[in-house]
């Protein structure tokens, strides 16, 4: 096992490799001097195979998958290997990662070898013409993943979508600038608006004609789970986003994680049914007026209701059948002893309420008509707290925010830290996920944390500033069962010195599942070392270090404040009994023994103890210590030489 692992042949885990794995490593080594060698000389820029007889049409689609997958990760992905593996079992392709591969010659290969897609991803891809993803897409009928954020997506793109992808439930178009709100619209199916044509189409609308006349139109809008549409182009006015929005919260009844401009202004717009706001807008683009989709909606939710409670009734009657011959067998028995009368023999002085009085208090209690929209959405994204109210209401099974905190006051003079605590009350047992963009004190963000903490399993904080009374302990207090914590803050303006605190050991808190930490602090690009000016931090990163045992993934960007002594102190921890953790457990798995990726750029961190992580974490894959002015180019290239773990250093 030690020689195995010494060798590079384990997982993250320190588990020794799967046979599987080890292959498909191997091929991945080989991949360029042997696999694609002959085809990139031979064949790549001279001729279009529809099909390639290869040695990866004989591996399942999941193996072709990981091993694009490795290629991809270790930067070794090239466009011959990439054709090579276009099969036809694959059933998920990811190029994320190398957007520069694709073009209209790789789609092309895709559309016509991987007609069996259930997920594509081509994120960045920002090379690939309209027409050419509209070809595409109208060849892979089997998606249910489809991600385009950053391409040059427009409203022929999202039409061909709705009318060739019937079983899509996931939807990314962030970042795609020819995107209207407006051209969203076909999502949620209607016929009568798919073929119309509209002033704000795409120019290659008109050539896609024959591409859209070989799909047919959806009857009924796509069964999407998932819609990100963050960061689109603009409407033609100021209050297409909202309308757009609340149009497809109507239309779309299977969303349960949406990103959109004017996500909660819609609900607050339903919820009061503010409908005669967005008829001009409805009527402009050709849709069904928003009063109509709330009337169906509220007639669906009747028929549901109606159903469940029919189903509801049948079960009560079964077991009502069932009282009724135990009770008879009971009466059977008496009998035989003597007879009591019906009011002693029930034992309750009166007659029993009706099945049918039952059924009415139901009825009553599940179609009354108090207009109130429940959506089923768990993850919300670019919202902002003032709107927290009315998002309450309408989406009670929220479970991941992502938000914008403004740093200012309302016009009641409450300021957004407050309205932000407010609002997060109404989920506060249920959040597992918190991410906010606050360019103000981290402070402010203080109360919204000691409401919604307890039940947070990932916090991101965005853009905060610091100051000598950042609560960064007390933040730590209220989120105890946090699994990842990511911090980007700009450094403190003013020094920040360490608290003369005679138990500062004592009651240190602990995030005893922490498995990712990152506190990102900003920099000047000429400015080579951060000002050390926040001594008082060095406290907290020996609380997050030594009190989170189970640590695999650790960044620490331009700290101000010394790192290499706090990292030292903890590599020389070995047992947990040396800190005064609250809630401890009775597993004592040592500080960084499980890390296996760091990033510690712009630190003062030495190469003596990066030496120490490696001999601490035998799972450690990966150091990032570019710009630590403590290490010299000679001892980054002899570390190099000497061990597996794969070191950057500029």
């Amino acid at each position: 096992m030690d020689w195995v692992g010494s060798c590079g042949r384990t997982d993250e885990n320190g588990h020794v490799l799967s046979l599987t794995r080890l292959c498909l490593q191997s091929l991945a080594d080989n991949m360029k001097e042997v696999w694609a060698k002959d085809y990139a000389d031979n064949y790549l820029d001279h001729y279009s195979f529809r099909y390639i007889m290869g040695p990866f049409n004989l591996l399942p689609g999941a193996l072709v998958e990981e091993l694009t997958w490795l290629l991809c990760t270790r930067k070794q992905m090239s466009r011959a290997a990439l054709h090579l593996m276009l099969v036809p079992q694959l059933r998920g392709l990811s190029l994320e990662s190398c957007p520069g591969l694709v073009n209209s010659t790789l789609c092309a290969h895709i559309a016509a070898r991987c007609q069996g897609l259930w997920s594509l991803d081509l994120s960045g891809a920002q090379q690939l013409p309209s027409k050419v993803l509209c070809e595409t897409i109208c060849c892979l009928p089997a998606l249910r993943s489809l991600s385009l954020a950053g391409t040059p997506c427009d409203r022929c793109v999202i039409k061909t979508i709705a009318q060739c992808c019937p079983l899509l439930r996931h939807l990314d178009i962030s970042r795609c600038h020819l995107l209207s709100p407006a051209a969203l619209l076909p999502l949620g199916g209607g016929g009568s608006f798919l073929s119309s044509d509209s002033p704000s189409k795409s120019p290659h609308c008109t050539s896609q004609s024959s591409i859209s006349s070989s799909c047919s139109a959806p009857r009924s809008p796509l069964p999407l789970s998932s819609l990100l549409a963050l960061d689109i182009g603009f409407g033609e006015q100021e209050g297409d986003p909202v309308a757009a929005a609340a149009y497809l919260l109507l239309s779309l009844n299977s969303l349960e994680r949406v990103a959109m401009e004017g996500l909660a202004q819609a609900c607050c717009l339903i919820q009061q049914r503010q409908f005669n706001q967005t008829d001009e807008f409805t009527d402009r683009e050709g849709v069904p007026r928003l009063l109509e989709l709330w009337r169906e909606w509220r007639h669906r939710q009747g028929m549901d209701s109606g159903r469940k409670m029919r189903e509801a009734a049948a079960c009560e009657e079964e077991e009502e059948e069932e009282e009724e011959e135990e009770e008879e067998e009971e009466r059977t028995l008496w009998d035989g002893f003597g007879s009591d009368s019906e009011e002693e023999a029930r034992g309750d002085g009166g007659p029993n309420p009706s099945r049918y009085q039952t059924e009415d208090r139901k009825r009553g209690r599940d179609l009354s008509d108090d207009g109130r929209l429940v959506l089923q959405l768990k993850n919300v994204m670019g919202i902002s707290c003032d709107s927290l109210d009315s998002l309450s209401l309408a989406c009670p099974n929220i479970s991941s925010i992502s938000m914008n905190v403004d740093d200012f006051e309302n016009t009641r003079g409450e300021s957004q830290g407050s309205l932000l605590a407010a609002g997060l009350q109404a989920w506060s047992a249920q959040l597992r996920s918190l991410s906010m963009y606050h360019p103000g004190l981290l402070l402010n963000l203080l109360p919204a944390l000691q409401v919604a903490g307890s039940s947070l399993v990932s916090l991101t904080l965005e853009g905060v500033k610091t100051g000598p009374h950042t609560p960064l302990l007390e933040v730590i207090k209220a989120c105890p069962r946090l699994r990842d914590l990511l911090i980007s803050a700009e450094p403190p303006t003013t020094p920040w010195e360490a608290e003369e605190d005679q138990r500062a050991e004592q009651d240190l808190p602990r995030l005893a599942n922490l498995c990712s930490l990152t506190l990102n602090f900003s920099y000047e690009h000429s400015q080579m070392k951060p000002v050390m000016s926040c001594m008082s931090l060095k406290r907290v990163l020996k609380c997050l270090l030594a009190g989170s045992p189970l640590l695999e993934k650790l960044s620490l960007v331009s700290l101000p404040c010394p790192l290499n002594g706090v990292l030292q102190e903890v590599l020389h921890v070995l047992d947990l009994d040396q800190y005064h953790f609250v809630d401890s457990t009775n597993s004592r798995p040592m500080p960084l023994g499980r890390v296996q990726r760091v990033h510690l750029p712009r630190t003062d961190v030495t190469m003596m103890t990066v030496r120490g992580l490696m001999q601490r974490s035998k799972r450690l894959k990966y150091v990032d210590v570019s710009y630590c002015w403590q290490i010299s180019q000679l001892e980054w290239k002899h570390c190099e030489r000497s061990t597996e773990v794969q070191v950057v250093w500029l």
